[in-house]
């Protein structure tokens, strides 16, 4: 197996946790949280597509689907365009609100950017520093491990709290 191989199946590992999560769940279920305090499936997987949406087009210098294919619009979230919600209030956290089909398809749209992107990774690839804001700066590599953990997370996230919501 090649880095590219490997990067494409940790990414379709997300996208069959995200479906999981999501499938069958209407909008009202998705927006539901098990406390004040908690995040629903529908901010957890918008949450982790958005953040997979920025990172691969900043690490690629491409625009963010979000944008330029019109999910924003299609969402219509009280948020700026720029928003990911990294560091949302919990009143933010509960304005997202999306039918499954809406948050399936915009996730769908990223992982098929994200499987194009990662393509033609290397080995060399990999060591490219994306980001320099940082000390030391970020590499592709790492900051598609970065992605991947943090998507993870949440997409476990999510199934555990559709399973909590469901033994309820």
């Amino acid at each position: 197996m090649n880095s590219a191989a490997l990067l494409a199946d940790s990414f379709g590992r997300i996208r069959e946790v995200v479906h999981e999560a999501v499938e069958g769940l209407t909008e009202d279920r998705l927006a539901e949280r098990i406390d004040p305090d908690a995040n629903s499936i529908a901010w957890l997987v918008w949450h982790l597509t958005r953040i997979q949406d920025d990172h691969l087009a900043g690490a690629y210098d491409t625009d963010q689907l979000w944008t330029s294919d019109g999910w924003h619009e299609r969402f219509g979230l009280p948020f700026p365009a720029t928003a990911t919600g990294y560091g949302q209030t919990r009143a933010q956290v509960g304005k997202v609100r999306a039918p499954a089909e809406l948050l399936l398809g915009y996730h769908d749209a990223v992982h098929a950017r994200t499987v194009e992107l990662i393509g033609p990774v290397t080995n060399a690839d990999l060591d490219r520093v994306v980001d320099t804001a940082w000390d030391p700066p970020v590499t592709l590599g790492v900051r598609l491990v970065s992605v991947i953990s943090d998507d993870l997370q949440h997409a476990g996230q999510a199934a555990y709290v559709r399973g909590v919501l469901e033994r309820r």
